[in-house]
C-alpha cells in the first residue's frame, strides 16, 4: 500500500512537472532576426514582383488561435475586440518582429519590454521582473520554426496570421470583420493546420457543423460548401459525423446528370464545385460518382491540389481581383506554377482583402478608422494559406 500510494504521487508530480509552464526569456538580437525576416521578405519579392501600396500602421497582433486578442500599436496594447487598454508605456524606441512573434520596446526611461507570442501563450519580458504571462492567453499551440524551407521566416509570419484568425475555436477570414466561417477558407486554413500539426485549433469547431452550407452570401445555400464541409469534417473525424448524411442528401438539388451545378460567389462554377465534391468524397472514402465537366470555369483553377487535367483553360483573373482578393491569383499561380500574386509593401501583415461586399468594415475601426473608408482588412486567412501552401511545398 505503501509503494502504491508513493507511485501515485510519483504520477502527479510527473502530470504537475508535464503541464507547468516554462516562461520565455528575453530575445537576446531582436534586430538581427528583423533583418533576418526582411532580407527573406526581398528575395521572395524578387520571384514574385508584384507589390501593391498599403497603410503602415506599424502594428502587430497577438493571440493566436483560442488565446485573447491583442493589438500593439503605438505603445498601447490594446484589447483587439473591446478597445480597451491592457497596458501602456512611454516608448522611446519600437522594433516590430513579425518571425519572432515578438515587439521589442525601449522605454523613455530606459528600461526594456518585450512582448512575446509562443507556443505556450502571450508574455510581458523585462530583465528585472519575473515574466508575466498575459491572463486569457495560456494555450498550447505548435509554431515551427520552418528552418528547412527556403522562405522559413515568411511562412511563420503567414503561420501567424491564419492562426490569429482563429476566435473561439472558430476559423475566421479576419475576426475584426466577418463574426462567421466561411467553410472554403476554412478548408484551406485546415490544409496548413494539418501540416503544422494545429487541427485541434478548431476540432470542436468542425465536430459541432450541422449545416452543409455556411450561408454566408446573402443566405444562399452554395454548391461548393458540399465538398468543403467533406474535407473539413475528414480532418479530425470520419463519415459517421452527423452532417455528412445532410451532405449527400443535398447533393440532389445541385445534381445534373453526373456533376453538380449551383451558386458560388453569385456565379455558376460547376467544375470548381465537382471538384471539390470529389474530393470530400475522396477524403472520407465514399464512393464517387461524379465527373468533372469539360467546359471552362474561371474557378477551375483555384483547386490546385487535385484534378489539374480535368481543366478548360481560358481568361485569367483581372487586375482588380490581384489587388482586392489576392489569394484568388495566389491560388491560381499555384495551379499554373506561376507568379503573378501580389506582395504588400510592409513587413506585417502580408495577407489583405478589400471591398469585400460581405465583410463589416467598421470592425477595423479597432485598428484604425481609415481602413473602414478603405474597406480594407488585414490580415486575412484564406490569402495567407495560399500563400503558405504555395511556399511550403
Amino acid at each position: 500500500m505503501f509503494f502504491r500510494s508513493l507511485s501515485f504521487l510519483f504520477l502527479l508530480s510527473l502530470c504537475a512537472s508535464a503541464q507547468k509552464l516554462v516562461p520565455p526569456v528575453l530575445h537576446p538580437n531582436p534586430a538581427g532576426e528583423l533583418q533576418t525576416y526582411r532580407e527573406n521578405l526581398i528575395a521572395l519579392r524578387k520571384e514574385h514582383t508584384s507589390q501593391r501600396e498599403l497603410p503602415d500602421l506599424k502594428f502587430f497582433l497577438f493571440g493566436m488561435g483560442n488565446r485573447l486578442k491583442l493589438i500593439y500599436r503605438n505603445g498601447r496594447l490594446l484589447n483587439a475586440l473591446t478597445g480597451n487598454i491592457e497596458e501602456q508605456w512611454k516608448v522611446k524606441e519600437e522594433l516590430i518582429v513579425p518571425s519572432a512573434y515578438l515587439v521589442h520596446l525601449v522605454l523613455a526611461d530606459g528600461q526594456i519590454v518585450q512582448i512575446l507570442e509562443n507556443e505556450t501563450g502571450v508574455w510581458l519580458l523585462q530583465p528585472t521582473k519575473r515574466p508575466r504571462l498575459i491572463p486569457g492567453t495560456r494555450s498550447r499551440l505548435n509554431l515551427p520554426q520552418f528552418a528547412d524551407k527556403r522562405f522559413g521566416p515568411v511562412l511563420r509570419v503567414l503561420h501567424q496570421e491564419l492562426l490569429i484568425n482563429i476566435i473561439h475555436g472558430r476559423p475566421v477570414p479576419n475576426f475584426l470583420v466577418y463574426p462567421k466561417p466561411r467553410y472554403r477558407d476554412a478548408a484551406l486554413m485546415g490544409m496548413v493546420l494539418r501540416e503544422t500539426t494545429n487541427l485541434a485549433v478548431i476540432q470542436d469547431w468542425i465536430m459541432a457543423i450541422h449545416d452543409p452550407f455556411d450561408r454566408n452570401n446573402q443566405g444562399i445555400a452554395e454548391a461548393d460548401n458540399l465538398g468543403e464541409v467533406l474535407f473539413l469534417v475528414s480532418l479530425v473525424s470520419g463519415k459517421t459525423h452527423p452532417v455528412v448524411q445532410m451532405v449527400l442528401d443535398s447533393v440532389a438539388r445541385f445534381r445534373r446528370e453526373n456533376y453538380i451545378l449551383g451558386q458560388t460567389d453569385s456565379d455558376e462554377h460547376p467544375v470548381y464545385q465537382t471538384k471539390w465534391l470529389k474530393y470530400g468524397l475522396k477524403s472520407l472514402n465514399l464512393p464517387d460518382a461524379y465527373v468533372v465537366p469539360k467546359q471552362y470555369d474561371s474557378y477551375s483553377s483555384l483547386f490546385w491540389w487535385g484534378y489539374t487535367n480535368e481543366h478548360v483553360a481560358g481568361k485569367k483573373f483581372d487586375e482588380g481581383s490581384r489587388t482586392n482578393r489576392p489569394y484568388l491569383v495566389w491560388a491560381e499561380d499555384h495551379f499554373y506554377q506561376e507568379k503573378r500574386g501580389m506582395l504588400g509593401n510592409l513587413d506585417y501583415p502580408l495577407s489583405w482583402e478589400q471591398k469585400s461586399g460581405n465583410a463589416h468594415y467598421p470592425g477595423m475601426t479597432v485598428l484604425d478608422k481609415d481602413l473602414v473608408k478603405q474597406k480594407l482588412a488585414f490580415p486575412h486567412s484564406w490569402h495567407a494559406a495560399e500563400m503558405f501552401l504555395l511556399l511550403y511545398k
